[in-house]
This record gives structure tokens, C-alpha cells and sequence, in this order.
């Protein structure tokens, strides 16, 4: 199985919708979180793999 990454400004869908990577931070257990920001401004954090790529 292939490491899927993820960058800013990669367009993810995410369980909740969908939106666009705008912040990555690593948590005190060293994991990284990816801040997604959905159509109405709302950032939320994902694990990766809570995210997949969104279609074009």
C-alpha cells in the first residue's frame, strides 16, 4: 500500500465534507494533523487517515 501525503492547498474530502488543506501541525504524541477548511471558513483538524484526495 502506497503513503498517500497531503499538502497545503490539496482539496481533501474529509468525513464530515469536504475542503481544502490550510495548516499541518504534529501533536505532542509526534502525529500530524491536517487543518482543513470546509466552503464557510470553518477549519477543522483530520488525522490522514481521516482524509482522501477530492476529485478535480
Amino acid at each position: 500500500m502506497a503513503k498517500v501525503t497531503f499538502k497545503p492547498g490539496d482539496k481533501v474530502n474529509t468525513p464530515r465534507s469536504h475542503g481544502t488543506i490550510i495548516d499541518i501541525c504534529a501533536t505532542p504524541s509526534g502525529q500530524f494533523v491536517f487543518g482543513v477548511e470546509d466552503a464557510s471558513g470553518e477549519v477543522t483538524y483530520f488525522t490522514p487517515k481521516a482524509l482522501e484526495h477530492a476529485e478535480d
